[in-house]
């Protein structure tokens, strides 16, 4: 089933993300927290791109095909164009079709921080124009509320978020944000640049000061003062500030919802305690909204 479909069939979708086994790790490794985040009701499951993008060494197609194959939930396989040549990238979407995967979510995926950049492919907008030439694949990619921070302002990131939503894509994701305020303005500067294709909200519960740092240094979402003064009040209670990011994501998703917003991605970072807290509840209001 393409995920299309799931939007069209569904008032509100709700998904979940994962990542592969990384390094050397065996794809055991995951068995479990797919299980169990298999069991929470998703109506798809991500799986993001394998570190290093090499076709040997990735797992994406692996832990993609026990989702779909194994507990019979659609997956969404991340796929990375920069640096890839066309044999490379033909190599994974046959093993993609082959594992009767379906649906990709397309993406550029970040220069290196030498700044070289080689192969077949450049923008998101090539690899989706070229997944459509080699199968019939639902595809996703790729919105940045407070634009991608490798662009020089958020006009500049519309423009090439026009490109491939001009390239058909059927639905985007956004990265994640901690002020629902910033996603609203975002989605009004959408609609008058033209942009009106359906848009998930992608919300990531923040469970440790860690994240934070990887937030900063990865793709500079605004941390909001309200969020501040949790990280500065339970920093030093680990279990205290779990709770807290839970509950910190469970009110943005509740204002989502509340506000109409139709579909919500959550990262859950393989953490399947965390998306059972968060599904536990919201599970009434996605009922609520989905009658």
């Amino acid at each position: 089933m393409k995920i299309k479909e799931i939007f069209d069939q569904k008032k509100v979708v709700f998904s979940f993300e994962v990542f592969p086994p990384k390094g050397g790790m065996t794809i055991e490794k995951i068995y479990n927290t797919i299980e169990e985040i298999s069991s929470l009701g998703g109506d798809y499951i991500s799986v993001t791109y394998g570190a290093g993008g090499s076709v040997r060494d990735n797992k994406t197609c692996e832990v993609s095909s026990l989702i779909k194959n194994k507990h019979g939930i659609e997956a969404l396989s991340h796929l990375t164009c920069i640096n890839s040549t066309k044999n490379n990238l033909d190599q994974i979407i046959n093993q993609l079709k082959d594992n009767n995967i379906e649906n990709i979510l397309a993406l550029r995926g970040d220069i290196p921080n030498n700044g070289e950049i080689y192969g077949d492919f450049k923008y998101a907008y090539e690899l989706i124009n070229y997944l459509k030439e080699k199968g019939n694949f639902g595809i996703a990619s790729a919105c940045y509320p407070e634009g991608h921070y490798q662009c020089e302002n958020i006009d500049e990131d519309i423009k090439r978020l026009k490109e491939k939503v001009d390239s058909g894509v059927d639905y985007l994701i956004t990265q994640l944000f901690l002020d629902n305020n910033i996603f609203y303005n975002y989605i009004d500067k959408l609609n008058k640049n033209g942009i009106y294709t359906p848009i998930e909200a992608g919300i990531m519960p923040i469970i440790n000061k860690k994240q934070i740092e990887t937030i900063n240094t990865l793709c500079g979402a605004t941390i909001p003062d309200k969020f501040i003064k949790i990280i500065n009040k339970y920093e030093h209670d680990k279990e205290a500030l779990r709770d807290a990011g839970i509950a910190y994501a469970v009110e943005q998703i509740v204002d989502l919802l509340s506000s109409g917003v139709k579909a919500i991605h959550l990262y859950t970072m393989n953490n399947p305690y965390v998306a059972k807290k968060i599904v536990e509840n919201i599970s009434s209001i996605l009922k609520s909204v989905n009658e």
